[in-house]
């Protein structure tokens, strides 16, 4: 029995013109479609000429989809798992899936494109040679005090995902942990009303317009050590 392919495709995050020929040829041929919202995604396959079935898969549902969608692929279909937007498995489910289909034999194939992540970094100003990525902070103020403790020190850059409701509280509380540091903020990346953020917390906070999708960019310890000192940019 010939295996069915797991694909792992990226959508754009914003401007459908960021979705790749490739990841259109996939999302084409494939058998099913996994995605998070079926609504979201309809509308935009909708926009982009393309009908395929479509299945839910999110963290909620994970557990009892994971088997079903195994039992597919080895029955030969082949299923693309998208995100809602960007590259499914960032801050997304799914690697359980991915997982079962590796230990399984099940062929996993990336179809690469579009990054919030690695697109706010590239466009920050701040180091990339390392960095670390860490999804959604904690919502409750006393943990996300002690979570953004524990990252002080961290020499890497760092880059959170926030929702709208929790934006400002998060650099406020940040700025009360780390001092007055720099960030870069992205909203609503490739969209219409995208904006783009640079300087210290106290003046990008009365800048932050609370609509949208939220990206954020810290610098690690050194490189704010080397901003304090007056170093010559580019160090």
């Amino acid at each position: 029995m010939t295996l069915g392919t797991l694909y792992v495709v990226a959508l754009p995050i914003g401007n459908l013109g960021d979705l790749s020929p490739r990841a259109r040829q996939v999302l084409e041929a494939v058998d099913l479609i996994l995605c998070e919202d079926t609504r979201r995604t309809g509308r935009l396959l909708q926009q982009i000429q393309i009908q395929r079935p479509l299945l839910s898969y999110h963290e909620h549902n994970e557990e009892r989809r994971v088997p079903e969608v195994l039992h597919r692929l080895r029955q030969g279909q082949s299923v693309a798992l998208v995100s809602d937007a960007g590259t499914p498995l960032v801050s997304d489910p799914g690697f359980r899936l991915v997982r079962a289909a590796r230990e399984m034999g099940i062929p996993v194939v990336p179809v690469p494109g579009p990054s919030a992540v690695i697109a706010a970094l590239s466009v920050s100003g701040f180091p990339t040679d390392r960095f670390a990525f860490e999804g959604f902070p904690p919502r409750k103020p006393q943990r996300l005090k002690r979570y953004l403790e524990t990252l002080r020190q961290e020499d890497r850059t760092l880059v959170f995902f926030e929702s709208v409701h929790r934006v400002v509280k998060f650099l406020e509380t940040l700025r009360e942990c780390w001092g007055d540091v720099p960030v870069f903020v992205a909203r609503e990346m490739t969209k219409m009303h995208e904006t783009y953020l640079y300087g210290r917390i106290s003046e990008v906070l009365p800048q932050i317009v609370p609509k949208g999708e939220f990206v954020i960019v810290v610098p690690g310890r050194r490189y704010r050590e080397r901003l304090e000192a007056n170093e010559p940019k580019g160090l």
